[in-house]
């Protein structure tokens, strides 16, 4: 157990390291890790849900797969018939095929995700079946953490169909505390055109569905400013904040890497300046990120996002999803976040329904369980979402769903 604690906090250490953030809290014991997740469990609005935390640990020689549960135990296994080398090679792999819109129509990435869930998952599957749990929290190894984890395939299944999960910096990092969303108000911001970027039609869309499914206000284009980001959110303390526009992870430092306003870049070791952590922001969304591949640097601000921005849990994407499936992604994901439990739960019945093809364009039209749900009337009534061009597609290949990720806190 106390190896782990010490992963876990020079895990902690690196991304402090990399935002500048100093020295992380150096009081965490195994008692409070299994307190945490003993109080997730024993709490109705969570709907009791039972959480395990995963490290995952590459070395020249091996993989080691590391479990904490609400039993407080370790359980620690080894897996000999990999090492860095080849599960590197083979998320990459996996990776490459599953971004590749023109893989869209093929099962190129299954052999890849077959092979990394049975080295990296199912050494656990046991332990976690008889521990009873249903949510996931993945601390991972440098550059295992542009991995696509809900696409892991057990030959069956997507681990998505069988799991709730976030991807965490680390323990030490992680807000644990719980707070329901039912009655949050969303502050929604984001561009449809840029002077150097492509632009993102659906993006009108993609908001005035979020605020009509829930309440709060939103801002297009001229309105989507640094000044008038800070300005909403001091008038108002909205716990779900979404940016739909470019958002990049780079190679390099933090302040590389940026959030693309109207006027100006938003960079990564700026977000903690916009105080989001007084009153808190359960929720950041960027519907339109992109990571680069297995690059250490860009990793850390991928996986750190939650713990940079001051935020409990974050949501984005880990390439660049087509227009027409993250205003797919998103619409769901918001309908699910009414009445799931815990936030991951609420992005897993998105991508489910994605899966399924409950979720589909079709002659130009998104439908979805969340467009029936609005077809009963009242005040959070949807119009027809068209989509100009897009005549029928098929959204349940993983280049639609899997990209998008809960950062931070699953709950």
């Amino acid at each position: 157990m106390n190896s782990l604690l010490s992963l876990d906090q020079n895990r902690a250490d690196q991304y402090a390291d990399y935002f500048g953030n100093g020295s992380t809290n150096p009081n965490l014991t195994a008692e409070n890790i299994r307190e945490t997740l003993i109080k997730i469990a024993s709490n109705p609005q969570t709907g009791n849900n039972r959480s395990a935390i995963i490290y995952i640990n590459l070395f020249a020689d091996r993989v080691e797969l590391s479990m904490l549960g609400t039993d407080g135990s370790a359980i620690i296994k080894t897996v000999r018939e990999a090492n860095r080398e080849s599960v590197l090679e083979l998320a990459q792999k996996l990776r490459a095929e599953i971004s590749n819109p023109r893989q869209r129509n093929t099962t190129s990435y299954k052999p890849f995700a077959e092979k990394l869930y049975g080295l990296l998952i199912a050494p656990l599957e046991a332990n976690l079946q008889e521990q009873n749990i249903n949510t996931l929290l993945f601390s991972m190894d440098a550059g295992l953490r542009s991995l696509p984890l809900a696409a892991l395939y057990d030959g069956k299944q997507f681990l998505v169909e069988k799991y709730s999960f976030s991807q965490i910096p680390a323990f030490f990092l992680t807000d644990t505390s719980y707070q329901s969303l039912q009655n949050a108000s969303v502050l929604a911001m984001g561009s449809a055109e840029f002077n150097q970027l492509d632009p993102l039609p659906s993006v009108p869309t993609e908001l005035n569905t979020i605020v009509t499914l829930w309440q709060g206000k939103s801002f297009l284009n001229e309105q989507f400013t640094l000044n008038n980001l800070r300005s909403q959110r001091r008038q108002n303390p909205y716990q779900i904040i979404h940016l739909a526009t470019h958002s990049e992870f780079k190679p390099g430092v933090a302040s590389n890497s940026f959030i693309q306003l109207w006027d100006a870049k938003l960079k990564l070791n700026d977000l903690r300046k916009l105080g989001w952590s007084n009153p808190p922001v359960e929720l950041l969304v960027l519907s339109s990120c992109r990571t680069a591949l297995g690059d250490k640097q860009s990793e850390l601000g991928f996986a750190g996002l939650a713990f940079q921005a001051g935020v409990k849990s974050a949501l984005a994407s880990l390439w660049y999803v087509s227009d027409e499936g993250t205003l797919a992604l998103m619409s769901e994901f918001y309908h699910q976040l009414k009445t799931a439990p815990i936030k991951a739960e609420a992005l897993r019945q998105a991508q489910i329904a994605m899966i399924k093809g409950q979720v589909s364009i079709e002659n130009g039209v998104l439908r979805g369980p969340f467009a029936v749900s609005s077809q009963r009337g009242g005040e959070n009534s949807l119009p027809l979402l068209k989509i100009e061009s897009a005549g029928d597609i098929n959204l349940s290949h993983p280049y639609f769903w899997a990209a998008f990720t809960m950062i931070g806190s699953p709950w």
